[in-house]
């Protein structure tokens, strides 16, 4: 007999296809991992706001200032 005829199951492509799998999920991963990092490193510094609304504009009130 000159080979199996049972096919491989790690043939080429499938683990070219595991592979860039695994390199697409680490890359996802390490993504959320510095965003999570940077939100917990950065403090945002005190920013003036305005206490009271303005007659015709629209203005964002804080709800309990954090200065």
């Amino acid at each position: 007999m000159t080979g199996s005829a049972i096919p491989r199951y790690w043939s080429r492509p499938r683990i070219i296809a595991v592979a860039v799998s695994a390199l697409a999920l680490m890359v996802f991963i390490g993504a959320n991992a510095h965003l999570i990092a940077v939100a917990f490193a950065t403090q945002p510094d005190c920013v003036a706001h305005s206490k009271s609304p303005t007659e015709g504009a629209v203005s964002h009130i804080a709800a309990k200032s954090s200065c």
